[in-house]
C-alpha cells in the first residue's frame, strides 16, 4: 500500500524555545550566544545539506561508510514490526541504509524542527518503500516526544547520526540521552554517530571550508533574524568565525562584529563592538571510552561501537537496561 505523502505531518510545540524570546535574550548578555537549533530553517537545512557534500567534511562521508558497512550486524536482531524513530532527521539520507537493512519494520518516525525537510523526505522515501509507514513529526527532539496512538505499542529503535550530540556541552548531553532513553522505552535502543578527537588542523578545515558554506551556513542565523524579527543586520558587517578549543575538546563558532555598531531586532536596540563575538554553536569530540562514559552516566548501556579505518568517526550502539 503506497502511504499518503499529503497527509499533514504530526506537529507539537516547543516548550521555552520561542525564537524572539531566545535572540532576545542570547544577544542582551556580556557574552553573546544565539541556540544553534535555530540554524534550520529552510534555507539553513538547504545550506547544510550543502556542507555534507563537502571534501572538507568528512563527517557525513565517514559516518555512511561505517553504516553502509556495518548495517546488516545493526540491524540483526530487531523484532519484526517496530518502528525506527529518527532524532533530527534533517533529510533523512543516513536513513535508506538502515531501512534497506531493516525490511520488516512497521513505521518510520522522522522528527525534526524543519518542516520543509520533513516534506521533502517523505516524498522521496515514500517512493522507495511505499509499503513503510512513513510519519514525519515536526517537534524539538530534546523533550519527550507523544508518538501517534496507533504507533505507541510498537518495539522502538533510535537513531540519531551526525554527531549532533556534540553541539551539547556534557551536562546538556546526558539530559538528552536521558530523554531519548524514555523516549525508546525500555528494551529500546539507540545508534548514534559521534566524532572522534583527531588532528585539530583537520578539524578546523571542516568547520572553515574553502567555498565559505560554513560561512553562509553561520551568518543565515542573522539573515533569518532579519527576515523573521525585523533585524537590521548587515550581513557584510560581520564574519564567520571557527576555532578549536582544546581545554574543552570542542570546535567553536562564533560569529564577529567587524566594527563598531547598532543593529536592532524586534525593536530592541543591540550594541555590538569591533571583534565582540555572537557564540553560534559547539561540537564536542569525543574518545570512544569517553562517550561510552557519558551514555553510562544517562543510563544506557553501551553494547558495541562501529569506527572507520582512520578512527575519524565512532557509531555507537547503546541499549537500554
Amino acid at each position: 500500500m503506497i502511504r499518503d505523502a499529503a497527509r499533514p505531518l504530526e506537529r507539537f510545540s516547543f516548550p521555552d524555545s520561542d525564537f524572539a524570546l531566545d535572540v532576545s535574550q542570547g544577544l542582551s548578555n556580556p557574552h553573546k550566544a544565539l541556540s544553534p537549533r535555530f540554524f534550520y530553517d529552510s534555507i539553513g537545512s538547504a545550506l547544510f545539506e550543502e556542507i555534507t557534500q563537502l571534501s572538507e567534511y568528512y563527517l557525513t562521508r565517514v559516518e555512511g561508510a561505517i553504516l553502509g558497512a556495518h548495517a546488516a550486524e545493526i540491524a540483526y536482531d530487531e523484532p519484526l514490526g517496530g518502528m525506527l524513530v529518527e532524532f533530527g532527521s534533517g533529510s533523512s539520507r543516513k536513513t535508506e541504509i538502515l531501512l534497506d537493512a531493516l525490511p520488516s519494520l512497521a513505521a518510520y518516525v522522522a522528527v525534526d524542527v524543519s518542516e520543509s525537510a520533513l516534506y521533502e523526505a517523505r516524498s522521496r522515501l515514500a517512493s522507495r518503500y511505499p509499503s513503510l509507514d512513513i510519519r514525519p513529526i515536526v517537534a524539538d527532539f530534546s523533550y519527550p516526544i507523544d508518538y501517534p496512538l496507533d504507533l505507541a505499542e510498537l518495539h522502538r529503535i533510535g537513531f540519531f547520526p551526525g554527531s549532533t550530540i556534540g553541539n551539547l556541552t556534557p551536562h546538556e548531553a546526558v539530559r538528552l540521552l536521558v530523554v531519548m532513553r524514555n523516549s525508546l522505552a525500555r528494551s529500546g535502543r539507540l545508534i548514534i554517530g559521534v566524532d572522534l578527537k583527531k588532528d585539530p588542523r583537520r578539524l578546523l578545515a571542516a568547520y572553515n571550508d574553502a567555498a565559505g558554506v560554513t560561512a553562509a551556513f553561520n551568518l543565515n542565523l542573522l539573515a533569518r533574524i532579519n527576515r523573521e524579527l525585523a533585524g537590521s543586520f548587515d550581513l557584510k558587517a560581520f564574519r564567520h568565525h571557527a576555532i578549536y578549543n582544546a581545554h574543552e575538546g570542542r570546535i567553536e563558532m562564533h560569529i564577529i562584529s567587524l566594527k563598531d555598531q547598532s543593529v536592532t531586532v524586534i525593536g530592541q536596540q543591540i550594541e555590538f563592538r569591533a571583534g565582540e563575538r555572537i557564540h553560534t554553536e559547539n561540537s564536542y569530540k569525543y574518545a570512544v571510552e569517553q562517550f561510552q562514559g557519558l551514555a553510562r552516566s544517562a543510563g544506557w548501556i553501551a553494547r558495541r561501537v562501529w569506527l572507520d579505518e582512520d578512527r575519524l568517526f565512532s557509531v555507537h550502539e547503546l541499549i537500554s537496561p
